[in-house]
């Protein structure tokens, strides 16, 4: 019950983004999806209840303020990350328009209906502010990555 109702927020939220989504949506949609995941592991009954929602907003915060500061060299960066960089070995980079610096880490890597798909882990400092989201990612045929969660 708990899982669909999640899947029905998330799904929610991705219709209201779809359209015309922002880097900051994809984040957060993200962000919200991990922070959900993290707090289902969390107690069980209500409290994992009030877990998988407080995880969900935390993680979406996170997720939204990263994906907000992300521009498209940044996005080229992280993208070059999924495609080149071995399981479990960082590719760090500094903008140097914004001074942020981000850190992707692939986690894993499998494949799904046939594509390569990644898990992997984003460190982001942004305004001295250090930043932690974990996501997936597949690559679609014209060689993007693209976040699933």
């Amino acid at each position: 019950m708990k899982i669909r109702v999640l899947t029905g927020l998330l799904a929610s939220a991705l219709v209201v983004t779809a359209c015309n989504p922002t880097k900051q949506d994809i984040g957060t949609v993200a962000g919200a999806g991990a922070g959900a995941a993290v707090g289902s592991q969390i107690g069980d009954g209500t409290g994992q209840l009030a877990a998988v929602a407080i995880g969900t907003l935390v993680g979406g915060y996170i997720g939204g303020s990263i994906g907000k500061t992300m521009d498209d060299v940044d996005r080229m960066k992280m993208n070059q990350a999924l495609e080149k960089q071995p399981t479990g070995r960082a590719s760090t980079w500094e903008n140097p328009d914004t001074g942020h610096n981000y850190s992707v880490t692939p986690t894993e890597t499998y494949q799904r209906n046939d594509r390569p798909c990644r898990d992997y882990t984003t460190e982001a400092v942004i305004d001295g502010q250090r930043e932690v989201v974990h996501g997936t990612a597949c690559r679609e045929s014209d060689g993007r990555w693209v976040a699933q969660n």
